[in-house]
């Protein structure tokens, strides 16, 4: 079996061009297409998909106001995004805010809850 932290280190090594090249080589050798193999999985995920309103994936946490407890949700924002003090009390100020973007649903939960604990209001968009 082939070493695949090898293989990932060294496709991660190349150009564009020559990643370009390799894809014009695989499609050759296996003689497939990467351009066919999307043209046939959309129109079946389109199909399945239709009746039903296609579920959200990513999500923004938006600010928006500190609920009065502006010190404990600069604090929280401090630490979810990693901002600076200042970078943090303006996001904080200038509520309504997206504090963090396109997000999946757990993450989006979480951050949610540690904002609200800290006294902010919070919405998911």
């Amino acid at each position: 079996m082939a070493d695949l932290n090898k293989i990932v280190e060294d496709l991660s090594a190349l150009t564009v061009l020559e990643a370009a090249e390799l894809s014009k080589l695989l499609e050759e050798k296996w003689g497939v297409s990467a351009a066919a193999a999307v043209a046939v999985a959309a129109p079946a995920g389109a199909g399945a998909g239709a009746p039903a309103a296609e579920e959200k994936t990513e999500f923004d946490v938006v600010l928006v106001n500190d609920g009065g407890k502006k010190i404990n949700v600069i604090k929280e924002v401090r630490a979810i995004t990693g901002l600076g003090l200042t970078e943090a009390k303006t996001l904080v100020e200038s509520a309504p805010k997206a504090v963090k973007e396109g997000v999946n649903k757990d993450e989006a939960e979480k951050v949610k809850k540690q904002l609200e604990e800290a006294g902010a209001v919070v919405e998911l968009k």
